[in-house]
């Protein structure tokens, strides 16, 4: 009999007629009513899903009595109940690597904007303002030569420090749970803890998972030790910080500015956020190209048909079992 594999997000149309050729595709729509409900009809026979994007918890996957993989289009899997898909026995991959540089980019993006205040200034080029010279009350700041302290040193947070250190000629500082001295050495990265870096970094950029130990990990205290001068970029999950206290920073100018692709709820549909110059919002965008998008999807299917034909998946978020 042919496998059952429910699609829970869009994917690319490639990927999805691949997986037409090999399986009975069931594919959810928010417009067909209660994405909840749809999940838990679809998953009874289900033996792979694959997406990114939903919650998916003991709520809606109860029903499953077969479900043996959860292919993630995604490096993060905040949104999976992973102690309950250990419990169920049912895998759950993703797609490390592949976004790495995508991702970084992005974070230099909005530590450039942030800095040199492109959003404002195209604004008010645009309405019209620009009759004269830019007044210095609208001026940026450097940022070649300064220094840049990154939160996390993972694969994504070791590329950003690359970019600074290489292309900008930055002092780089980092924190993270352990030292990565081989990386650090490459880089000239000084190890330091969370209140020194905050301290002494022009800029600083969050690239950590989220996990109880870094959940509303900067919040007010960790805001005030920032200089005045200085810009947090955000490219993690919104809730690794407190965003009531950040929108106060912004607000007070206790912070030069913000950059943030990450919110604690998103969608987000309004925000005081919204309302400020000196913020750069971004909607949760860090791996979305083209050619990013695909990769990342090419490696879920890989991971998705891996598991479905009997093999053990490339890159599994929980390896504690090999079989069903």
């Amino acid at each position: 009999m042919q496998q059952k594999v429910v699609v829970f997000s869009q994917i690319p149309n490639q990927i999805l007629e691949k997986l037409k050729q090999k399986y009975q595709v069931v594919c959810l729509n928010p417009k067909l009513g209660n994405i909840n409900q749809q999940i838990r009809e679809a998953v009874v026979d289900a033996d792979g899903m694959i997406g990114s994007g939903r919650v998916l918890n003991q709520d809606n996957l109860a029903s499953a009595q077969k479900l043996k993989i959860i292919s993630s289009i995604s490096v993060g899997y905040d949104n999976y109940d992973v102690a309950y898909l250990n419990q169920q026995k049912i895998w759950l991959s993703h797609t490390p690597h592949v976004l790495t540089e995508t991702t970084a980019d992005l974070a230099f993006s909005l530590l450039m904007s942030a800095a040199r205040r492109v959003p404002e200034l195209d604004a008010w080029t645009k309405a019209g303002q620009w009759t004269k010279t830019l007044p210095s009350t609208l001026f940026g700041q450097d940022v070649f030569g300064k220094t840049l302290g990154v939160i996390g040193l993972g694969h994504i947070g070791t590329a950003i420090a690359r970019r600074g250190f290489y292309g900008f000629n930055m002092n780089v500082l980092y924190h993270a749970r352990h030292e990565k001295i081989e990386i650090a050495q490459a880089l000239n990265a000084e190890y330091c803890d969370l209140e020194s870096l905050l301290k002494r970094s022009d800029f600083v950029v969050i690239a950590v998972n989220l996990n109880a130990e870094s959940r509303t990990l900067i919040g007010e205290k960790q805001l005030a030790f920032m200089q005045k001068h200085a810009v947090l970029v955000n490219i993690s999950r919104g809730a690794v910080v407190d965003e009531h206290a950040l929108i106060q920073a912004l607000k007070q100018n206790k912070i030069f500015a913000a950059g943030l692709d990450v919110y604690a709820t998103e969608p987000l549909q309004s925000s005081e956020l919204f309302s400020l110059n000196n913020v750069v919002t971004l909607p949760h965008v860090g791996s979305a190209t083209l050619e990013t998008r695909q990769k990342m999807a090419e490696l879920a299917y890989k991971n998705l048909t891996q598991a479905l034909e009997g093999a053990y998946p490339s890159y599994l978020v929980n390896p504690k079992f090999t079989e069903k």
